[in-house]
C-alpha cells in the first residue's frame, strides 16, 4: 500500500454532484448517524460526506473534519459557510504524526474513513486514536476503493484496526468499495 495522498485538485471532482449515484452520503452514512451526535470525516477531502454529515447531526451535533491538506480544508470551509453549515463543522489539520484527535477521548459517536486509510502512513496509530476517541457504542465506517485497495491489502487494514481494539460488526455494500463496519465495546 501507498501512503501518496490524493492530489489538492481532485478534490472538485470528488464533490462532483455526479458522484452521488455511487457514493450517496445518505445511504451510506445515514443509519449510524443521528441528530445530537458527534462524528469524524477522518480525510473529509472537500466534505462530499462532511456536509450532509452536518446536517444529519443537526444543530446539536458536530461533526470534525480532518485532513493532511489546507487547500482541501479551505474548499470544505467554503462550501460549509455557503451552506449555512459552518458553526456544525470544526475543521482540523492532520500530520503524519499526529491524528488531531487527542482531545475527542470518549466523545465520538460515529467515524467515517471513507478512501483514506490506504493514504495514512501509520494505520495502527490512527486506529488506537480512533478506538480512543470513540463513546461506548460509538461506530467506525471504513471504506476503501476496490481499484485502488486489493483484497489482501483491505484485510491487512481490517487486521490493523482490530488489533487496535475495533471488531467487525458488519460488512455494508458500498458502491466500488471494500467496506466494514466496526466498533470498540463488542466482545
Amino acid at each position: 500500500m501507498g501512503h501518496r495522498v490524493c492530489p489538492w485538485w481532485l478534490g472538485w471532482f470528488l464533490i462532483s454532484p455526479l458522484r452521488r449515484f455511487a457514493h450517496d452520503p445518505e445511504r451510506i452514512v445515514g443509519p449510524f448517524l443521528r441528530p445530537g451526535m458527534v462524528a469524524v470525516d477522518f480525510g473529509c477531502g472537500m466534505g462530499h460526506f462532511s456536509l450532509p454529515m452536518a446536517r444529519m447531526a443537526g444543530r446539536s451535533g458536530r461533526v470534525v473534519c480532518v485532513d493532511a491538506q489546507e487547500k482541501m480544508l479551505a474548499g470544505l470551509r467554503r462550501r460549509a459557510a455557503k451552506a449555512g453549515l459552518a458553526e456544525r463543522i470544526e475543521l482540523r489539520g492532520v500530520t503524519a504524526e499526529e491524528t488531531g484527535l487527542s482531545d475527542l477521548t470518549g466523545r465520538v459517536d460515529f467515524v467515517l474513513l471513507m478512501f483514506v486509510v490506504h493514504e495514512v502512513p501509520d494505520r495502527g496509530r490512527l486506529f488506537r486514536d480512533l478506538v480512543a476517541a470513540l463513546a461506548p457504542g460509538g461506530r467506525l465506517l471504513l471504506a476503501e476503493p476496490v481499484f485502488h485497495v486489493r483484497e489482501k491489502a483491505f484485510a491487512e487494514t481490517v487486521a490493523a484496526a482490530e488489533k487496535a481494539g475495533l471488531t467487525v460488526l458488519d460488512r455494508p455494500a458500498v458502491r466500488r468499495a471494500r467496506a466494514v463496519l466496526l466498533g470498540a465495546d463488542v466482545a
